[in-house]
């Protein structure tokens, strides 16, 4: 059981563990959960090393609350600074590890997180993740005039009691399929390989059982060639079977945005935005978020990273760990 768990490990991240530590959690409560290979991929990634990174950004004043804090560095300034905490702060961090589930205990105020590779128990949990992210669309052409029936995501519209066809083999395939199936819809899930490598033990379970309970169509070594408007409905083309017409096609092919994964943990939107009290708290008790996430649609700077962080573990101790943070 940890105190906290950070899904995360960019600047976000990395001083929300500082800031958890500073005041008097001890490190080995604390786990910082990142996907990609390496600490602020998206720094590393996307920034070229001539660039800039300025604390002050898109407005918001480069004023230090925390315990974190940089002026404009370069890029190779910035990585070793996050890297110093690391090291400094002894800050344990799992790379190569991607959240899929997030479970609220409330009566027992615990998460449980399911990820690729572990399932983990946490009082607290903190989304320190960036804005960036796009969805993988098909090769084809999709019609325009379909906009409101093909989705990227499975939470930009209310689907219930619908003909859906979802189109991928991995874990969001699967996450999709298992909610629409709550919603009372009639699902079909194809995917052009034979079999789901690509998913975790434990959504392929789900996959089988709702398979064998038929409450889910499975169609393997399925490729389609094109969508079509079929008097307002998408007409499926596959090379292997007859075409097919569905209310609502959704694609789950990698690279699905932040914003869904949030809805499906349970967080509450108001419009685009997610709803947020004090001390960056969601909708859902103990669970946080940090960084560009608290900062609105277009994000926010380091300095704002590293500030949100301290406004989150104030209200992290008052209310759920009782640690000494000092206001």
């Amino acid at each position: 059981m940890y105190d906290i768990i950070i899904i995360g490990a960019g600047p976000a991240g990395i001083s929300m563990a500082v800031e958890a530590i500073e005041a008097g959690i001890k490190t080995e409560k604390i786990l910082i959960l990142e996907k990609a290979d390496e600490h602020s991929f998206t720094i590393k990634k996307y920034y070229p090393d001539s660039k800039l990174v300025t604390a002050n950004y898109k407005g918001f004043e480069a004023r230090c609350t925390g315990v974190m804090c940089l002026s404009d560095s370069t890029k190779q300034q910035t990585i070793s600074y996050l890297d110093k905490a690391i090291q400094d702060y002894s800050i344990h961090v799992e790379y190569r590890e991607t959240v899929h589930k997030i479970l609220s205990k409330n009566k027992e105020q615990k998460f449980v997180l399911v990820t690729d590779k572990n399932t983990y128990e946490s009082k607290v949990v903190v989304v320190a993740v960036g804005i960036l992210g796009k969805p993988n669309k098909p090769d084809y052409k999709l019609p325009s005039t379909l906009n409101s029936k093909i989705f990227f995501d499975v939470t930009s519209a209310e689907i219930f009691n619908s003909k859906v066809l979802v189109v991928g083999g991995g874990d969001s395939a699967s996450e999709y399929c298992q909610y629409l199936v709550q919603k009372n819809n009639n699902v079909t899930l194809s995917y052009r390989q034979s079999d789901f490598k690509r998913m975790n033990e434990i959504n392929q379970k789900s996959i089988n059982t709702l398979f064998d309970e038929k409450k889910l169509t499975v169609y393997l070594n399925s490729n389609i060639v094109s969508v079509i408007d079929e008097q307002g409905s998408p007409k499926v083309n596959f090379v292997e079977r007859q075409s097919e017409i569905f209310d609502y096609v959704i694609y789950a092919l990698g690279g699905s945005t932040p914003e869904n994964f949030l809805k499906l943990i349970g967080i509450e939107f108001d419009g685009p935005e997610p709803i947020l009290k004090e001390g960056y708290e969601t909708t859902v008790p103990a669970l946080f978020l940090t960084g560009d996430l608290s900062a609105g649609k277009k994000g926010g700077s380091i300095i704002w990273a590293f500030n949100s962080s301290k406004t989150a573990i104030k209200k992290i101790c008052s209310n759920y760990l009782g640690c000494k943070e000092s206001f």
